[in-house]
């Protein structure tokens, strides 16, 4: 966070310089299509919340109706929170998940999480960038925009850094006191009950969740369905990850302007990976 946070600073204005020429020379659906699968690629890698400042950045440097892209917007984060849980750099959800699976019997490596959950994370993430490049539009003045409202500085670059540590290191040791509670109660239940139980996730940060509820004990199909509820549902509304928060502050979108988009989406995505995963089970 902290390395890709101060690159990020020295090359904001070659972001927003480029981006809008980019844009019409691509054309806007291509364009939207390949940044929202660009960030959830990479966000495994330069981290959410690095992946999200920079989607704040390109949404400043486009001319687009104000509604068009705040449906960008939660498109594009619902493909970052998908993408970011790849590897434990991505967001704290995957730190916490590796860090819980890392003994006996799922001895979780690096690359643990990607090769436990990478169909249905690419197959959401270029969902994601299709339902995106469908809000192309004709372009607007600045006013008719959405711009982000602050300005990154070095000071604020390693307190949130300092923040995500602190709070990464709190979620750890959350699970680790909440063992004995989730090997006695969360284990007996369905993998299919727990994956609806987590739409909760939409207005309780996905990270903590997955703190208190994962378990080595559960099996790779268990913790599938866990993680991949705690990942659709977190995309709903605002509190539900880290992506949405910063968007949401930085480009001043409110709840209701979120939910509008988010809701519908996020339900049917439930809906259909809840199937799929059934399927990939019995399978």
């Amino acid at each position: 966070v902290l390395v890709f946070g101060c690159l990020l600073r020295a090359s904001r204005g070659l972001i927003q310089r480029y981006m809008a020429g980019l844009a019409r020379r691509a054309g806007q659906g291509p364009f939207l299509f390949s940044v929202v699968v660009a960030l959830g690629v990479l966000s495994s890698v330069i981290t959410a919340i690095v992946a999200s400042l920079v989607l704040v950045e390109v949404i400043s440097a486009l001319r687009l109706a104000k509604d068009r892209e705040r449906a960008v917007v939660v498109y594009a984060c619902y493909g970052i929170g998908l993408g970011a849980v790849l590897t434990p750099l991505g967001e704290p959800l995957a730190t916490v998940a590796t860090a819980r699976l890392a003994g006996p019997p799922h001895n979780a490596d690096f690359f643990f999480l990607a090769r436990l959950l990478w169909p249905w994370v690419a197959a959401g993430i270029l969902a994601a960038g299709l339902l995106a490049s469908r809000c192309a539009g004709p372009d607007v003045s600045q006013e008719e925009s959405l711009a982000s409202s602050q300005d990154e500085t070095l000071a604020a670059i390693v307190v949130r850094a300092a923040k995500v540590y602190a709070f990464v290191a709190a979620l750890v040791l959350l699970g680790q006191g909440f063992s004995p509670v989730v090997d006695r109660f969360l284990v007996a239940l369905p993998s299919w009950a727990l994956y609806w139980i987590n739409l909760v996730s939409a207005v309780l940060d996905n990270a903590t969740l997955a703190a208190a509820e994962i378990s080595p004990r559960m099996s790779a199909s268990y913790i599938q369905f866990l993680l991949m509820g705690l990942l659709i549902s977190g995309g709903m509304l605002i509190p539900g990850n880290i992506p949405n928060i910063i968007c949401a502050s930085k480009l001043g979108i409110r709840s209701k302007e979120w939910a509008r988009v988010g809701v519908p989406v996020g339900l049917a995505l439930m809906a259909v990976y809840f199937f799929w995963l059934r399927a990939s089970v019995r399978g």
